[in-house]
């Protein structure tokens, strides 16, 4: 059948129609205590509880890394997005989500929000990022049966039969008898409504219930008062209606003798949803000078005409401000304390009793608060006369920069490489990510260890400090024993200060930065793309500006801590190391492989010289003994000059550990023992490093002078080589051009 664009956009229409009628989206009072019955604890939430709720909702998994186990919270994912969207997922931070949702938990326990979140940690640590997420989220789980949220209105219908018949005020009007008990005025078209009056704060349905009734039935519903394991939320238990719709509730009440279920007829029950665009349930407040809450008279209109008339001449107020814009949902305090405290110590009385002061009335608001600082205002705050009167008031949870690299490198990959236009080389963020780590960290003191470790970690430089977080790996000089005391203590080197005012990771580049080095190394006219080489330059002259930012000016330690040259040396040296390798691999003249297994095999023999055991000849297929002369050439390659005996019987010791552990499982000698085959690689490598040297000049020769500048022979090396650091490293014609132009001048100039 032809496609017909109208009848398509008809059908969605219906679509539409279908899903409103389905997501129940008006109803009458008795409509929605029917929905409550239903799912009590759903429908009987504070924002406390439903932002707890939330979290769970789209669940957690295990994240194991070097320094730890954590759990994770999807949320922070951002599941629900497209592939562009997910780009501003939270990177790691599973401490704080942790943290987080502890408080969220506690409040829920206690039935009441009872302290303002405060995430406090240097400039660009992803505060404002976390509470973007969780605000994301809200959007995202308001529209589910889940998380459902529903506020009400009130609702007075034209009259019926004259023009000065208000159906239900019959007791004011004598001309109309108003509605039946059980009568509902929440499905009229708008056509028969006379006046409307909305709720700013979105009052729960329940709270139109008398409270004697209210809390038994939330006593029914969560086994206790507040104060008990899952209490009622207090907001619901003490709480009572908003002013303004108090006055509406008490005339009509007045009107009808007291017949509630007459007044509830004139309550329409609306399913609202959390917007960050619109200031619905979601809201952030940046810094600025009055309470985030006002009120104003509600302005004379054709509609309050059609109000009872003890309400035409009550004076009306509807409260408006941020305060109100975030009820039922999350208020975030960006740069809370940039604020002066006279300008947000209503928090105080309002965290302690729930309530703000206005001018006429006192404000409910039924939502929970997050704040944010930076470490430099938190101490200054720390040293004024009413931090204690707050202390007891804030939940205090620290955001520290990324002490991971490849975490780092990941905010890089996600949030910047997408959008600089330029292809991106092998290895530029991760420069720009082990920098930015770099300048974080501290020279671990021995005195926070104990022995042996302690006599070990001292001698960690700054780049081995962040390889053994990131990615569990140990400096090959490391004998065997003290590699191991190293790998089982990276977890308490990766929590050494963490308890300390003066944190790892209080200090350093900060995302921001190095974000905006990406940006303007991408556009370096020497490159046609992002190349690691020009981020290393963006480095360098960052690393110039000493007075724009602290951690420049930072006293530097001994073994290259807190000392940007030695970063940017290092780091160089790095990427050759790393360029030669994977063209060495990409040459094919040393098999991958080959490394690997000469050491399984001398891992087999060890093991039967261990047990005096034979082993099978490969070629004759008859038992001989482990060869000795194999072993003791590995061992030369190996660099060990020490007690052949104690060398094979500690490695054996690691393998029956690791087999214990995994049994069944087949030897892993990369993962187990990645310095070692580093260590033959390298000996493989100088046996073919004039063959090598030869491929990167063909390979500068063919993406600078064409193809026909070479032989054949040359020319097919050069080809096949080149299709290798594509396919497997992720090259490009000029990121290699680049690449061995960099290797000739600094690495091969010496080589023949």
């Amino acid at each position: 059948m032809k496609y017909n664009p109208v009848e398509a956009v008809r059908a969605g229409l219906e679509r539409e129609r279908e899903r409103f009628t389905g997501a129940r989206r008006v109803m009458s009072f008795d409509q929605y205590l029917e929905l409550y019955a239903a799912a009590p604890r759903q429908y009987g939430r504070d924002a406390a509880r439903w932002l707890r709720d939330l979290f769970d909702h789209y669940g957690t998994r295990e994240v194991v890394r070097p320094y730890g186990r954590f759990t994770r919270w999807n949320l922070f994912d951002l599941p629900w997005e497209d592939e562009v969207g997910q780009r501003d997922a939270l990177i790691g931070q599973e401490t704080q989500q942790a943290e987080v949702y502890r408080a969220l938990s506690n409040f829920a326990l206690l039935g009441a929000v009872n302290r303002l979140v405060l995430l406090h940690g240097p400039n660009g640590s992803a505060k404002s990022t976390f509470a973007a997420s969780v605000m994301r989220a809200m959007e995202d789980y308001s529209h589910t049966d889940e998380g459902a949220l529903y506020q009400f209105n009130w609702v007075f219908p034209r009259g019926r039969g004259t023009d000065n018949a208000k159906i239900g005020f019959g007791g004011l009007t004598g001309k109309d008898e108003g509605p039946a008990p059980g009568d509902t005025y929440a499905h009229l078209d708008e056509r028969e409504i006379d006046a409307k009056v909305l709720c700013e704060l979105r009052d729960h349905p329940l709270l139109l219930l008398p409270r004697e009734v209210r809390q038994k039935l939330l006593q029914d519903t969560f086994e206790g008062p507040p104060g008990e394991s899952e209490a009622a939320p207090q907001f619901l238990w003490r709480g009572g209606l908003s002013h303004k719709s108090q006055q509406v509730f008490e005339a009509l009440f007045t009107a009808y003798r007291g017949d509630l279920r007459r007044v509830y007829a004139h309550v329409q029950v609306e399913r609202w949803y959390v917007s960050r665009r619109y200031r619905t349930g979601a809201v952030t407040l940046g810094p600025q000078m009055a309470v985030d809450a006002k009120e104003r008279q509600v302005t004379a209109s054709r509609s309050l005409s059609a109000l009872p008339p003890s309400l035409q001449n009550t004076a009306l107020f509807e409260p408006f401000g941020e305060l109100v814009d975030a009820a039922g949902g999350l208020l975030e305090y960006s740069d809370l304390l940039k604020r002066p405290l006279e300008a947000w110590k209503y928090l105080l009385l309002m965290i302690e009793t729930g309530e703000v002061a206005l001018t006429t009335s006192n404000l409910v608001p039924n939502l929970v608060m997050l704040g944010s600082s930076n470490e430099g205002h938190l101490e200054a705050f720390r040293e004024h006369p009413e931090y204690a009167s707050f202390r007891g008031r804030l939940e205090l949870v620290r955001a520290p920069y990324l002490l991971d690299w490849t975490l780092e490198k990941e905010i890089y990959d996600r949030q910047v490489a997408p959008g600089v236009g330029r292809p991106v080389a092998p290895h530029a963020t991760e420069m720009a990510a082990i920098f930015a780590v770099l300048s974080r960290l501290r020279k671990p003191s021995s005195a926070d260890f104990a022995r042996p470790l302690a006599s070990i970690v001292g001698e960690l430089n700054p780049l081995e400090k962040a390889d053994l977080l990131a990615l569990g790996k140990v400096p090959a000089r490391y004998a065997e024993e003290q590699a191991r005391e190293l790998r089982a203590g990276i977890e308490a080197i990766y929590r050494e200060s963490e308890r300390q005012a003066n944190y790892e990771g209080r200090t350093g580049a900060s995302p921001r930065e190095i974000r905006g080095l990406i940006l303007d190394a991408a556009q370096v006219p020497e490159y046609k793309v992002l190349s690691p080489f020009s981020v290393l330059d963006g480095l360098a002259e960052l690393s110039a500006r000493t007075g724009e930012f602290e951690w420049l000016r930072q006293e530097t330690a001994a073994g290259g801590y807190q000392d940007p040259r030695w970063f940017l040396k290092a780091l160089r040296s790095r990427l050759l190391d790393t360029l030669e390798d994977e063209l060495r691999s990409a040459t094919g003249l040393a098999d991958e492989a080959r490394y690997d297994e000469v050491f399984e095999r001398y891992v087999l023999h060890v093991s039967a010289w261990t047990k005096g055991e034979k082993i099978e000849n490969r070629v004759s297929r008859k038992p001989e003994p482990a060869d000795e002369t194999m072993m003791q050439e590995i061992e030369r390659m190996l660099g060990f000059g020490g007690s052949h005996e104690e060398f094979r019987r500690n490695l054996i010791s690691r393998v029956a550990a690791w087999a214990i552990d995994h049994p069944g499982e087949p030897l892993p000698a990369k993962g187990l023992f990645p310095q070692h085959i580093a260590k033959l690689r390298d000996v493989f490598f100088e046996e073919h490093r004039k063959q090598v040297v030869a491929v990167a000049r063909d390979l500068s020769v063919i993406l600078s002078e064409g193809e026909g500048a070479l032989e054949p022979d040359a020319l097919a090396r050069a080809r096949s080589t080149l299709a290798e650091l594509k396919a497997r490293f992720g090259y490009d014609d000029d990121s290699v051009r680049d690449a061995v132009s960099a290797l000739l001048k600094e690495r091969f100039t010496t080589a023949h």
